[in-house]
């Protein structure tokens, strides 16, 4: 067995929550600057879009995109955004990914095997519940994401809460919601591929190979689902990202901005960023998942420890 061992009582609500939110954090830490990489290529072609005269083209590919984003920025514009970032992830994946197990018994009724269209419900359920609750903080992300460092230090937003502050101030309270539909349109795909995905794999892996429920179940499962989730769910995460950057007034609304990509950049502007979702998502998936499992497994035994200490 490697890891810890699965307990023998199973993980409560409450280890869920906080086992998710924790992992989340922990596999935001690591894949960041993926995920700002993803940013920067899928609001490529913006400017030139609407300002045919500006040069705007800077970045090419994933390794590229960060190598010209540490010479010409510094190390740390990798992980601009990053206090947002977690704050997101505690808010967001806790409820999309911790209340995923229980709104699905909800749907089934405590019925031992769920189908596959309780599962979709219970994903689309607590994905749209979870940008209901985090969605001033995955703004905030992108804007820092997006926003290139200038040379004479001159940025638009300073810090997480300057970012809160400014944006309520000159956008309105709704500001800070803005890109709510597309965001809860991604989300109910993301949740539903992700953690059915993840479901399936391992259910499949448990039931028809020798693989057990430990680490390389898990890794395999969490791949799979990064991979099936990046190819559903990406063109409308661009379309999320370039309507949540865009200046006031830029898009009349989520649809216009993707039919403006559409008719001005072509359907391939939809797979912006592609490879840094995959290897973001694969990578995210991976640590999220393996922590998440691990994660609830070690605060059982703390749990059963500290009510049993002899």
């Amino acid at each position: 067995m490697v890891g810890f061992r699965p307990a023998d009582v199973p993980p409560t609500a409450a280890v869920k929550f906080v086992g998710a939110g924790t992992a989340a954090c922990i596999a935001d830490l690591f894949t960041f600057p993926l995920d700002t990489a993803k940013v920067r290529l899928q609001i490529q072609g913006e400017s030139k879009a609407t300002c045919p005269n500006v040069k705007s083209v800077k970045y090419s590919g994933v390794f590229g995109t960060i190598t010209t984003m540490v010479r010409t920025e510094g190390p740390r514009s990798l992980y601009n955004g990053l206090v947002a970032g977690l704050q997101r992830q505690m808010s967001f994946a806790s409820v999309r990914i911790g209340l995923y197990d229980s709104v699905k018994q909800f749907y089934t009724k405590g019925a031992e095997h769920a189908g596959i269209g309780s599962r979709l419900l219970a994903g689309c359920t607590t994905g749209a519940l979870a940008v209901a609750v985090a969605q001033p903080t995955d703004v905030v992300k992108v804007r820092f994401q997006a926003q290139a460092s200038a040379a004479n230090g001159n940025r638009r937003y300073q810090g997480t809460m300057h970012a809160y502050r400014t944006i309520a101030k000159e956008e309105g309270v709704k500001g800070l919601w803005k890109g709510t539909a597309p965001n809860i349109a991604r989300n109910a795909i993301v949740n539903c591929t992700e953690l059915v995905t993840y479901d399936l794999i391992k259910d499949a892996l448990l039931r028809h190979t020798s693989m057990s429920d430990n680490l390389p179940c898990h890794f395999t499962s969490a791949f799979g689902a990064g991979f099936c989730t990046t190819v559903i769910a990406s063109p409308v995460d661009v379309v999320k990202t370039r309507y949540m950057n865009s200046a006031l007034g830029q898009y009349r609304s989520a649809l216009y901005c993707a039919l403006s990509m559409l008719t001005k950049e072509g359907p391939m502007a939809f797979y912006k960023g592609f490879m840094p979702s995959f290897l973001r998502l694969g990578s995210w998936n991976v640590v999220m998942f393996v922590t998440y499992e691990q994660l609830k497994r070690a605060m059982m035994a703390a749990r059963h420890n500290w009510a049993s200490p002899l």
